[in-house]
This record gives C-alpha cells, structure tokens and sequence, in this order.
C-alpha cells in the first residue's frame, strides 16, 4: 500500500485515555520507518460526551479522512454496530479494538489478542497450556482466553468476580473451540483452580497505580506455574514481584501491549513494525513517567 505526502492520521477513543502511550509508541515507530503519522486522542472525557457517542465518532473520523481508529474502554463492544464488517476473530471474541477504514467500509478487529499470543510466544515460549487459570472476563480476559484456546491450550478455566459474566465468556469460547475448552467459574475457586493449573494469566485492572494489590494470595504461587500479566503501568507489579519471588516464570504486560501495537499499525499502514524496538520505546515511555497512573491496553 502507498502512502502519500500527507501522511497518515489514525486515532484512539475512549475515556480518560489522556495518560496512553498509544500516541507516542505508534509515532516513533513511524518516525524509524520515516512516515508522516499523525495518531490523536479522541478523549470522551474531555469531549464531554458519552460511550454511546461512538457511533457519531466513527462517522466524523470517517468522514475527516482518518485511515483507522483505536478503541479502548468503554467502547470496545459498543462501536460493532456501527461498523460494516467484522474480522472473524473480533466477531468471536465480541470486541473491536482497532477500526480500518478501507474503501468506503469500516472494518473492525481485535489486536489484543495476537497481541497476548505473540506475546506469550515471545516471553514465554516453553509455556505448559494443559490447563490455565485466567482471572478476569471483560475485554482483556476475552482476548487472553481466545488467544491462549487458539495456540493450543487444554482447559482455561475463567474467574471473575461477576461468575455470570465468565460463565457467559466461557459459553462463547466452547462454541467456538469446542466443548470443554473452557469453564466460567466463580472466584471462590481460586485457590483449587490456582494449585492444578500449569499458567496463571491476569486480566484485571488491579496492579495498575490506582488498583494497587494482588489479585491471588501468594502463597498460591509455586515455582512449577507461570504467570503472565496484562497490566504494563507498572511494568513491574506486585504479581510479578510475588512471582518471581515463588521462583515462577513471568510475562509482563508489556509485551501484550506492544505486539497488538504492532499489528494496529500494521493495518493501518500496511507496513511491519519493529516489536522488538516498539518495547524498547514502550519501556522507555514508562520509566520516564509520560502520562500518570496505569494506562488500558489500546
């Protein structure tokens, strides 16, 4: 695909999105490739309008000749309906996190989870998948669960603390991988589920600046599981310190949110992007404090 002298203008949506590194991580790789890029925060917070907005947002960026979109929360399943088609994967998992315009159509996908894939494949290659335990249904968990079925895992067993919503999650995952691939679970089987599982994968907002603590005990970790986290500010959390201390093999958020970087900015651009030097500005970006407290994978 070519791209002309004016460059190419993408954007992100979604609330409070003031603090994301989205921006900045999608302009430097651009830089090294020497585009002119131009990414900007469509913030509904200071826009002063609702989730439900959306729509009227596509419409406008559409319109304004924006080459796609980014979605974060609140707006990952509330945008489908106003787009004209669907990758299969976000039909799947029922999330759109990045939207491309091409040909007069809104197309929508989900890189969050080949960015949770080839994360895990990168950082944690060895992984055992007979049976993982992941902690949390929404969006993130949704493309964790599908991404962790897709390369082969036995059983992912879901917990939330809304048990209807990883029932519901579990529900979509069997029909489309098959019966008994995954379970909905209540959090009061954690423990049980934590001892028999080989991985452990987080998918909560808790480890994030403003959600300090662990979501497991931690005396739950043992040195034989693995443990991968989709929070990346901090890159350093709490689970990940209590981790390693168990003698546990970890996965940082970071590499989660750099390869569904990397893919976002491939489908706009039709260009490959460098992961590899993505997480070195990523990692960059956090130490130096850019933006204030966690940050969503967008």
């Amino acid at each position: 695909m070519s791209i002309d002298a004016a460059g190419l203008l993408v954007g992100l949506i979604g609330s409070g999105i003031g603090p994301s590194l989205s921006p900045a991580l999608h302009m430097r790789e651009a830089k090294e490739l020497g585009l002119h890029y131009r990414y900007v925060r469509l913030d509904l917070d200071a826009l002063r309008l609702p989730p439900e907005a959306i729509g009227d947002l596509v419409l406008q960026a559409r319109v304004a000749g924006f080459r796609g979109l980014n979605v974060t929360h609140p707006c990952k399943q509330l945008v489908i309906p106003h787009l004209d088609a669907l990758d299969p994967a976000a039909a799947a998992i029922g999330a759109v996190n990045t939207v491309v315009f091409d040909g007069g159509c809104a197309i929508g996908h989900n890189t969050d989870w080949t960015g949770f894939r080839d994360g895990l494949r990168d950082g944690l290659p060895d992984a055992r998948l007979d049976h993982v335990v992941l902690i949390g249904a929404g969006g993130a968990g949704a493309a964790a669960s599908h991404a962790l079925l897709s390369v082969g895992a036995g059983r992912v067993d879901i917990l939330d603390v809304d048990a209807s919503r990883a029932r519901r999650l579990a529900t979509a995952l069997a029909d489309h991988f098959g019966a008994g691939r995954a379970t909905g679970i209540d959090m009061s089987e954690l423990a049980p589920r934590v001892e028999a599982a080989d991985g452990l994968v987080h998918a909560t907002p808790m480890g994030m600046s403003e959600h300090p603590g662990l979501p497991v005990p931690a005396e739950l970790l043992r040195a034989e599981l693995w443990v991968a986290e989709i929070v990346y500010r901090p890159l350093d959390t709490e689970l990940l310190r209590a981790a390693r201390a168990a003698g546990c093999a970890t996965l940082d958020g970071s590499r989660m949110a750099v390869h569904q970087a990397a893919e976002s900015f491939r489908l706009f651009t039709g260009l490959e992007a460098d992961a590899a030097r993505m997480r070195r500005h990523l990692t960059e970006l956090v130490r130096s404090e850019i933006g204030t407290g966690g940050d969503r994978v967008a």
